[in-house]
């Protein structure tokens, strides 16, 4: 599908929901691609990491109604907008904190396509696959681990963790092994080719993931290259089934 007609099909996808509305009028479209994504339960708690304008917290906060969401977003720009987006909506909390496997002080790489940017430098192989991604900037900030920040605070359950934080997704997984026992399924960006330098690929996360009771159950919205290779795609984890069972009766 060209990228025109993926537009055009995501606008239409768009325009039947009335909610999504207000957010395309401040220029973010909701992540339409993920609305058929196998999540199964109807989660009580969405922990959006690498939130950016708020792409995904649409799709979570109409597919889950129930459920309270909590947004990451260091970056001021997107973060701003993101709040515009949810100013009224009491299930939705914004955080400004880059998450990582620990505390400490870290520089952004703020990409032109600021949903491209990372704490890793990319690579040529994501300036040629992503035009439109070059740096424009880099910000110094910190990161904190998600367990520390949620200490005293466990998600409720079933619990959704959404990961797209640009060749990063190991570190905020490890940052994250404290409440790992209260997440009920994982929906990750995962790289099979080094688009950031030093990044972790799809296999760390996948090996990561099952040392702590997750198994690998979906694939969607794949990227593929010219040469038809695929580059990257969201790769969906649940729990072993005997824990999460019960949540989905």
């Amino acid at each position: 599908m060209t990228g025109l007609l993926s537009w055009a099909v995501k606008l239409v996808a768009i325009l039947r929901h009335r909610d999504y509305w207000r957010a395309l009028r401040l220029g973010v479209a909701a992540s339409t691609e993920h609305a058929n994504t196998p999540l199964p339960f109807d989660y009580a708690t969405v922990l959006d990491v690498g939130a950016n304008r708020g792409q995904f917290a649409l799709l979570a906060a109409h597919r889950f109604p129930a459920a309270q969401i909590i947004c990451f977003e260091p970056l001021d720009v997107p973060r701003a907008t993101l709040e515009r987006v949810f100013f009224d909506d009491s299930r939705v909390r914004v955080v400004g904190i880059a998450l990582a496997a620990s505390a400490r002080r870290s520089q952004m790489f703020v990409s032109a396509a600021d949903d491209s940017s990372s704490l890793l430098a990319p690579t040529a192989l994501q300036l040629a696959t992503f035009p439109r991604t070059n740096v424009v900037q880099q910000v110094s900030l910190t990161t904190e681990r998600l367990d520390v920040l949620l200490d005293g605070e466990p998600p409720v359950r079933p619990a959704l963790l959404k990961i797209d934080v640009q060749g990063a997704e190991l570190d905020v997984l490890i940052g994250a092994e404290g409440i790992l026992g209260q997440i009920d399924t994982i929906l990750v960006e995962c790289s099979f080719v080094e688009l950031y330098t030093g990044q972790s690929m799809a296999d760390d996360i996948v090996r990561f993931l099952h040392d702590h009771d997750f198994r690998l159950t979906g694939a969607v919205t794949p990227h593929v290259d010219a040469h038809r290779r695929i580059v990257q795609a969201d790769l969906v984890f649940a729990r072993h089934p005997g824990e999460s069972a019960s949540l989905a009766a």
